[in-house]
C-alpha cells in the first residue's frame, strides 16, 4: 500500500499515481482563480466520493475572508472532507494570523504549505501547531524550501519541539534530510507526498524507496502508515 499525502487535481490524475504504483491519495483544491474555496471543496468532494478507494478529500479555505470557518465547517460535514489545506503564500496570510486559530480548533488534520518566507517558515508553523496541540498538522516540503543551511535547522526544531507537526517527503532532493528526521524523531514524523502535477510521482517516490537508512518499516510507515493514522 502506498498513500500520497498530497495530490491536486489534473486531467490525468489518475493515470499518474496508477504509473507510480500509488494506491490512494489526499486531493486538496488548487488556488482559487475566478472561482470561490466553496467550488473548489465542492469539486474535490465529488472526485472523492467518485473514486472512494482512490482519493481522499481536503478542503480548502482563505482564513481572512469572512465566512471561512462557516465553509470549512460545511465541507469537512456536509462534503465529507477529512481534513483542511492551507497556503499561507498564495492566499496572502500568516500562518501565525489568529485567524487561522478557529479553523484548526475544528479538529480535522491541517496541512499547511510551508517554507515561504515570512508568512510560513518552519517555525511560524511550529507556532501555530503548540497552540492547538489536539490538531494534527503536516507541513509540506519537509517544512522548508531550499533544503539547506538554516532552513533545515529550523525544520528539525520545528519537529523536535512540536510533537503534534508532521513533515511531507516532496520536493526534498536531500535523502540525508529525510534521514535525518527519521533518525532523530522518528519515521512516524515523515509521510510521503508527491504534490502532483507540481512533482513527479515516480521521482518523488524515489527519495523514500532509495534512502539507504531506511528500514522496511520505516519505509512501510512513510509511504501508507502514517497518513492512514495521522489522516484518515
Amino acid at each position: 500500500m502506498i498513500v500520497d499525502s498530497l495530490v491536486f487535481p489534473c486531467r490525468d490524475l489518475v493515470e499518474r499515481l496508477d504509473a507510480a504504483g500509488i494506491d490512494r491519495a489526499v486531493l486538496c483544491p488548487p488556488r482559487a482563480r475566478g472561482e470561490t474555496y466553496a467550488q473548489l471543496n465542492d469539486r474535490v468532494a465529488v472526485a472523492a466520493r467518485a473514486l472512494p478507494d482512490r482519493l481522499v478529500a481536503f478542503c480548502r479555505v482563505d482564513p481572512l475572508v469572512p465566512g471561512a470557518v462557516g465553509e470549512a465547517r460545511r465541507a469537512l460535514g456536509q462534503l465529507g472532507c477529512r481534513g483542511l489545506f492551507l497556503h499561507p503564500w498564495e492566499d496572502a496570510f500568516r500562518v501565525t494570523d489568529r485567524a487561522v486559530d478557529p479553523l484548526c480548533a475544528l479538529g480535522a488534520p491541517v496541512i499547511v504549505a510551508t517554507g515561504y518566507p515570512w508568512v510560513a517558515e518552519a517555525l511560524q508553523v511550529a507556532e501555530l501547531a503548540r497552540r492547538h496541540p489536539g490538531t494534527t498538522f503536516v507541513a509540506t516540503n519537509g517544512g522548508q524550501l531550499n533544503i539547506s543551511g538554516l532552513g533545515q535547522t529550523d525544520a528539525e526544531l520545528a519537529v523536535a519541539s512540536t510533537p503534534n507537526l508532521h513533515l511531507q517527503t516532496a520536493g526534498v532532493y536531500r535523502e540525508d534530510f529525510l534521514e535525518g528526521i527519521v533518525a532523530r524523531h522518528g519515521a512516524e514524523r515523515l509521510l510521503f507526498a508527491s504534490a502532483c502535477p507540481v512533482f513527479d510521482p515516480r521521482l518523488e517516490l524515489l527519495r523514500v524507496m532509495w534512502a539507504p537508512a531506511f528500514t522496511d518499516a520505516d519505509q512501510a510507515a512513510i509511504l501508507a502508515g502514517n497518513a492512514e493514522r495521522l489522516l484518515g
